[in-house]
């Protein structure tokens, strides 16, 4: 799957380095894990790949564990409901509360879930948050002071090695000495337009991203400024993303349910929207041209998709927030000739994708994107619609066009890194003392994507590979 893109020691090393770097943390800190059952392998159709998939997710954290620290920690990128504890193997089952009793079993777990974590006291921390906060909760644990709010300058070299950081901190320079080495884990430069520009293709941006603001390259930066060599910089953790006003809304499950299709500037499908979202934003740059223009492209839906299923955090039935209008992220019509000039494609072309579509739903075949071939397409659907849960047609109006960008987790190149994390130069020499892991390195997926996890997995387990190197005193 990543093939020549990255060489087979670095694959490797991830690959035998996961499960102690996991041991390692549940060893050092209140995480514990748990298998997201039924979340297929993004390619489960290749040697080894697995129908019912292999990613995992901490499990639930209570944040009173952090003491004062828990106040510093980031909120979660979409905040669930109060009085809900939702893990991520949770949300595909949310989002279909409206026409699923296991949905409605689902909300009700999480619910329960909730409840009791009031009546203990406890502030429940899941996913994202919960990883952080164990993570801090085991540095807390073992005195390691964190320092926040201290940006890095530069890289500081003695003796031909990367012997610390220059930092500001409290508004004054300082020196950060390192003895034996340097970890740069600074996150990509999904942030930085000049960057965005210099290397990724167009259009792109930073306000279609939902990668952390902070994320602006300057570790990238600091370690080419010492010769350091790059990979993979044109590319990025990417997904379809709906422009909403408050911030983009990165699409997992929206695309993927029954009765919602993609269509380019001249009103045609173009990919399976099932695939992994990082494949879909790969075709609509591929097929971008001045003549088909696929950014942006279009998610259409219908009343019926709407009163059976979520959007983001918009309930079934419910209407889309005015400010989506105003912002052009969201257009309706009661036809879809309508809706074709809204948007401004062709409507008789429109018309003829939706019927074409429509055709090929009652039949459950896609024969021309192949929506549906493979399990990994079926995770976020509908499992009362058959014979094929991702297919429905449109059939009830008003009509509604999403407005569908690259939105991206984060940046994907980074500093060019061996099988044990050290900072390589173009020639394939080491920079002494300099390692890298996460975002601001190169990804061992090259340009694929696995698999949920594909991002923090890596970037814990290289983060890992770089620590026991130089605690091997390397």
């Amino acid at each position: 799957m990543v093939g020549d893109d990255v060489p087979a020691d670095r694959q490797k090393a991830f690959l035998d380095n996961g499960p102690a770097m996991l041991s390692f943390v549940m060893a050092n800190s209140p995480l514990g894990f748990r298998w997201m059952e039924g979340y297929s392998d993004y390619y489960p159709e290749l040697p080894g790949g697995l129908p019912n998939g292999r990613s995992i997710e901490p499990d639930q954290f209570d944040g009173n564990l952090l003491g004062d620290e828990l106040a510093r920690l980031n909120p979660p990128y979409l905040a669930v409901p109060a009085g809900m504890v939702v893990f991520s193997a949770d949300y595909k089952w949310l989002a279909l509360t409206a026409v699923s009793a296991k949905g409605l079993a689902v909300a009700t777990e999480c619910l329960a879930r909730g409840t009791k974590a009031a009546l203990l006291g406890q502030k429940p921390l899941t996913m994202g948050q919960a990883l952080a906060g164990g993570l801090r909760a085991g540095l807390l644990a073992a005195g390691v002071p964190v320092w926040l709010d201290t940006p890095l300058t530069e890289l500081y070299v003695e003796g031909g090695a990367v012997t610390g950081a220059v930092v500001t901190r409290d508004g004054a320079p300082g020196l950060v000495r390192a003895r034996r080495g340097v970890v740069v884990g600074s996150g990509g430069f999904e942030h930085n337009a000049a960057m965005r520009a210099q290397y990724q293709e167009q259009p792109i941006g930073t306000e279609w991203t939902v990668g952390a603001k902070e994320n602006t390259g300057d570790g990238i930066r600091a370690g080419q400024r010492l010769g350091a060599a790059t990979d993979l910089m044109d590319d990025a953790w990417w997904g379809p993303a709906v422009p909403t006003p408050d911030q983009p809304w990165f699409c997992l499950a929206e695309r993927t349910l029954p009765g919602g299709l993609l269509v380019n500037a001249a009103g045609a499908r173009f990919v399976n929207e099932g695939a992994p979202y990082s494949d879909v934003v790969h075709v609509m740059y591929e097929r971008d041209t001045a003549s088909a223009s696929h950014i942006p492209a279009w998610l259409i839906v219908d009343q019926n998709y709407r009163n059976r299923y979520l959007f983001k955090d918009i309930a079934p039935t419910f209407p889309f927030p005015d400010e989506w209008y105003d912002a052009g992220a969201v257009h309706k019509a009661w036809t879809l000739d309508a809706l074709a000039t809204a948007i401004g494609v062709p409507a008789a072309a429109l018309r003829s994708t939706v019927d074409r579509f429509n055709s090929l739903a009652r039949q459950g075949k896609d024969t021309d994107f192949g929506r549906g071939d493979s399990a990994y397409d079926h995770y976020y659907t509908d499992p009362s619609v058959q014979p094929n849960s991702c297919l429905a047609p449109l059939w009830l109006p008003p009509y509604y066009a999403l407005r569908i960008v690259p939105g991206d987790l984060g940046t994907k190149g980074g500093l060019l890194t061996d099988a044990r994390a050290r900072v390589l130069r173009p020639d394939g020499s080491v920079i002494p003392g300099l390692y890298a892991a996460g975002n601001a390195s190169a990804a061992v997926m090259g340009r694929s994507y696995a698999g949920a996890g594909s991002t923090i997995g890596p970037a814990m387990t290289f983060g890992y590979v770089a620590a026991m190197d130089i605690a091997r005193g390397a």
